[in-house]
């Protein structure tokens, strides 16, 4: 979403995370973003916010007409289980309680939780809820 993200964050705003999936027959572009500097729990992201950016995209999008086929265009926070898909991501996560999920199942399993103590480029470090990392 190298195309939006500049246009997003001209007006304060970060992408989070975007996903182009087809449900119910349907294309669906979604967008999650969050204010600049990151929300804190007083200011979250508004519904207006959401249609700021829901609006400078899909304009922008109606004009380099990049997704060929119809769409519907959903914007909105990330919420409270926001993803963390880069490092400033995580740098902001260090010291919260996370949850991990892998592509690959190890120690026979796929899913993990807990607080995130480090991250580095390829690898994150999490004190486990039971107590092992």
């Amino acid at each position: 979403m190298a195309l939006v993200e500049p246009v997003i964050a001209r007006e304060s705003y970060e992408l989070i995370a975007a996903e182009y999936i087809v449900e119910r027959g349907r294309a669906v572009l979604r967008l999650f973003i969050d204010t600049i500097p990151p929300s804190t729990p007083e200011r979250g992201v508004s519904v207006e916010d959401c249609t700021t950016v829901s609006r400078l995209v899909s304009d922008l999008l109606d004009v380099e007409d990049v997704i060929p086929s119809e769409y519907n265009l959903e914007v909105s926070s990330p919420g409270m289980f926001r993803p963390l898909t880069k490092p400033a991501h995580f740098e902001r996560a260090l010291g919260e309680r996370v949850r991990i999920k892998t592509y690959e199942k190890l120690e026979g399993r796929k899913a993990f939780t807990g607080k995130l103590e480090a991250h580095g480029e390829n690898e994150v470090h999490v004190v486990l809820d039971d107590g092992s990392r």
